[in-house]
C-alpha cells in the first residue's frame, strides 16, 4: 500500500515540477521573443511614421532621424499594387523584399519567411494619400508605406534558446523523477511512522482485547460443563468472568476516548478552577489505597491557583499520573507539589519508586507501552494512560515532561498556562 502511495506521489511531484519547469520555459522564451520582435517593431513603426514627401521629394521629419537603416527597407506602394523601393541601387537584391511586400494585407507587424530567410513586415496607409513622389519624370501616388527588417539573427537566437530549453527540460525530467521520488520518501516517513504505530495500535489492541476474551470463555465453558454446582461453587470462575468484562469495558472506553480525541471530536469545556481544590480532591480519593500500601501522600501547594481548563480532563490527568505512581511505588512517599510560575501553573507528582530506564523515558507515553508488561497486566495496566494524559495536556495547550531516576523515583512535571 505504501509502495503504491509513494509512486503516486512521485508521480504527482514530478508532473507538478514538469509543469512548473515547462511554464518558467515558455515565459522566458515568450519573453525574450517579445523584447526582441518588440524593438524590431518599434523601429519599423518609426521608419514608417518618418516617411514624408515634400514638394515630391523625401523629408526627414526629425533632424536626427536615420532615414535609410540598412536591416530596414522601405517600400511604397500605390493603389494599384505597383512597389518603389527607396534602394535604387539594390534593386536586383530586393526580389525577396518585394515578394514580400506582396503578401501584406494588414497594418500589424508580422513574421514572413521567403527563401530561407525570416522578415518582420509592417504596413501603415500614408498619412498624406494625396501626395506624389517626382521619380524624373513620372510621378507615384504614395499610397501605403511598408517597412521591411530582416530578423534572421533574433529568429537564430530565440532558436538557440528553444535548443537550450528543450535540452534543459530533458535532463530536467531526469532529475525531476529523481527529485520527486526523493520528496515522495521524505513526505512518506512521517506517514510510515502513523502506519506503522496504527498497525502495531491495531495489534496491541487485538491483544489486550483477547486476553479478557479467553478468560471469559473459558471460564463460561467450565461453569456450562457443571450445570449442578451451585453459584459459590462456580463463584471463582463467575468472578473471573466480571474482573475481566470490567478491565476489557475499560480498555474499549479507553480506545474510545483516544479514537474521539484522534479525530478530534473530544472537545474541552474551559471554565474557571481551583487547582488546590482539583488536586485535594484527587488526593482524597486515592488516599485509603496509598494507605493500604503504607505509602505517605502529601500535598505541597503554594497560594491559590485558579486556571482555565476542564474540570472532567484535569481531573483523570490527574488521576492518571497518581494512579501511575502509586502502582509503581512499593515504598515511600508521592508528593503532589503545586505552584505559580509567571502565567503558567506548574504541577508535579513526585514518587520515590523503581524509576525508568533512560531509554523507555522517549516511550512512555506511546500507547500500548509498558516498561513492565507482566507487572502492569496484573495490575490492570493497558498501557493507554499515559497517551490519554499526553493528549489532555496537548489540549490545554500544556506541556508534560517526565524525569526519572533508578531506584530513587519519577518525577512529572506538567505545565499549564492560567489563562488559556
Amino acid at each position: 500500500m505504501l509502495q503504491k502511495i509513494l509512486r503516486k506521489l512521485a508521480t504527482l511531484n514530478s508532473i507538478v515540477f514538469l509543469l512548473i519547469f515547462v511554464a518558467f520555459g515558455a515565459i522566458v522564451y515568450g519573453y525574450v521573443a517579445y523584447r526582441l520582435f518588440d524593438e524590431v517593431d518599434d523601429s519599423l513603426r518609426a521608419k514608417a511614421e518618418d516617411f514624408l514627401i515634400v514638394n515630391g521629394q523625401l523629408a526627414i521629419v526629425k533632424p536626427d532621424t536615420v532615414l535609410f537603416d540598412p536591416r530596414i527597407f522601405i517600400l511604397l506602394r500605390d493603389a494599384n499594387g505597383m512597389l518603389l523601393s527607396l534602394y535604387p541601387s539594390k534593386m536586383d537584391e530586393s526580389g525577396n523584399v518585394k515578394e514580400l511586400a506582396a503578401q501584406i494585407d494588414n497594418s500589424r507587424p508580422e513574421t514572413k519567411r521567403i527563401h530561407g530567410h525570416i522578415y518582420r513586415v509592417f504596413s501603415q496607409p500614408y498619412r498624406h494619400p494625396d501626395a506624389v513622389l517626382l521619380q524624373g519624370s513620372e510621378t507615384f501616388a504614395v499610397h501605403d508605406i511598408i517597412a521591411i527588417g530582416i530578423v534572421d539573427s533574433e529568429a537564430a537566437l530565440l532558436k538557440s534558446l528553444l535548443i537550450v530549453i528543450s535540452v534543459a527540460l530533458i535532463i530536467g525530467v531526469l532529475i525531476i523523477i529523481l527529485a520527486g521520488f526523493y520528496l515522495a520518501r521524505r513526505a512518506l516517513v512521517p506517514i510510515r511512522d502513523i502506519w506503522n504505530k496504527q498497525q502495531q495500535f491495531v495489534a496491541d489492541a487485538s491483544h489486550e482485547l483477547r486476553t479478557p476474551l479467553t478468560i471469559i470463555k473459558s471460564n463460561a465453558e467450565l461453569v456450562l460443563r457443571h450445570p449442578d454446582n451451585s453459584i459459590q461453587e462456580e463463584s471463582i470462575r463467575i468472578t473471573n468472568i466480571i474482573r475481566e468484562s470490567v478491565r476489557m469495558n475499560k480498555l474499549i472506553s479507553t480506545l474510545l476516548t483516544l479514537a474521539r480525541a484522534d479525530a478530534n471530536e473530544a472537545q474541552l469545556n474551559l471554565i474557571t478552577i481551583n487547582l488546590n481544590q482539583a488536586v485535594r480532591a484527587v488526593v482524597e480519593q486515592f488516599q485509603p489505597l496509598a494507605e493500604l500500601k503504607g505509602l505517605v501522600l502529601a500535598v505541597d501547594i503554594e497560594g491559590q491557583i485558579v486556571l482555565s481548563a476542564d474540570k472532567e480532563w484535569l481531573h483523570q490527568l490527574l488521576v492518571i499520573i497518581l494512579d501511575n505512581a502509586i502502582k509503581y511505588t512499593p515504598a515511600g512517599q508521592i508528593v503532589i507539589r503545586c505552584r505559580q510560575l509567571s502565567a503558567n501553573a506548574q504541577i508535579q507528582i513526585i514518587d520515590s519508586g523503581h524509576g525508568i530506564l533512560p531509554e523507555h523515558l522517549p516511550y512512555i507515553f506511546d500507547r500500548f507501552f509498558r516498561v513492565d508488561k507482566a507487572r502492569s497486566r496484573d495490575e490492570g495496566g493497558i498501557g493507554l494512560g499515559l497517551a490519554i494524559a499526553e493528549w489532555i495536556v496537548e489540549k490545554h495547550d500544556g506541556k508534560i515532561t517526565v524525569e526519572s531516576t533508578i531506584g530513587k523515583g519519577t518525577c512529572f512535571t506538567i505545565i499549564f498556562p492560567i489563562n488559556n
